[in-house]
């Protein structure tokens, strides 16, 4: 057993990552632009995978989450604002008309509402859940592959790509703005608007920590709030916790966290709760997508068992 997680790749499995990272690295290079973290992590990948079979085994069953932060830091690519027109005013009207709140101001939309009546307990609570919308799936997919619970781990895993890459696919079909453009810039598309913190830069001035500011300067594209992926990710999460080994504790602080994101959304105003909606329906999808006909595929299978065994 020491001796297979100590040699050295085959010839076959380098070529492979040589060519990987070239096409990464090279697209990104050319089409986007090179940041600092791009040639971190090619160097860390290249070296995890160089070092032993341990670590590259963990390589290869992290290519799931690769694939998801390459993907959408390609949609720099192409904005989504170019493919289709931007809808701006329609899905304002149709929240308002399903979820309105009649007011003294007149009929608003739950994200109007918040951002009139909000309070320092709340955007707090905010800011910490929507703080673990990546970290917290992650960490649970890590600690599954950890605890060597690999075949939930790989379900797992493929289906938050999975999911990514069908609220990407609904990015293009449907561009949309979110609450916070309506409210400040009104029902005028303005192609390459900068991202906004919204709601959650009162958790920033809060504690000041930037956080969010850090986080939303840097958002790819703001005209993609139609399905909310911040409202996916701990769906996913939640569904393979149940099917896990993991404790009941923590299925109840997931289910929390979930709660809580879904509500964040709304209240920071970087969603309507028709977005919100449309995102853990993504999240359903894309696990009977995989689960009931992808795993009914007789070369997709073989394809999962491989993979499993490759990095078990």
């Amino acid at each position: 057993m020491l001796k297979n997680i100590t040699k050295f790749p085959s010839l076959k499995e380098s070529v492979i990552l040589v060519v990987c990272l070239a096409i990464w690295l090279c697209v990104t290079g050319f089409c986007i632009g090179m940041r600092p973290e791009h040639g971190l992590l090619a160097f860390l990948i290249a070296g995890m995978f160089l070092f032993n079979g341990a670590t590259r085994k963990f390589v290869v069953a992290l290519v799931p989450f690769a694939l998801f932060g390459i993907s959408y830091d390609w949609m720099n690519l192409l904005p989504n604002y170019e493919v289709n027109p931007i809808d701006v005013k329609a899905l304002y009207e149709a929240e308002k008309a399903l979820f309105g709140i009649t007011t003294a101001q007149g009929v608003l939309t739950p994200n109007e509402f918040f951002n009139l009546h909000n309070c320092s307990f709340m955007d707090f609570w905010a800011g910490v859940f929507y703080l673990c919308w990546v970290p917290v799936p992650i960490m649970f997919g890590i600690g599954l592959y950890f605890s060597r619970q690999r075949k939930i781990y790989l379900h797992f895993a493929i289906v938050f790509l999975l999911v990514n890459l069908i609220g990407f696919a609904c990015y293009y079909i449907h561009p949309a703005a979110p609450p916070w453009y309506v409210i400040k810039y009104g029902f005028e598309p303005i192609l390459g608007t900068p991202g906004d913190v919204a709601g959650l830069g009162r958790f920033d001035a809060m504690t000041g920590w930037m956080v969010f500011d850090g986080l939303y300067s840097r958002n790819a594209n703001v005209f993609a709030a139609v399905p909310s992926l911040h409202s996916a990710y701990m769906v996913i999460a939640f569904y393979y916790s149940l099917r896990s080994r993991c404790a009941m504790w923590l299925r109840v602080v997931f289910a929390i966290i979930m709660i809580g994101i879904w509500f964040t959304a709304v209240y920071s105003c970087h969603h309507y709760i028709i977005d919100v909606i449309l995102g853990a329906l993504c999240s359903v999808v894309g696990i009977a997508l995989f689960e009931t006909v992808l795993m009914k595929l007789p070369a997709f299978k073989r394809f999962i068992n491989n993979y499993t065994e490759y990095i078990s």
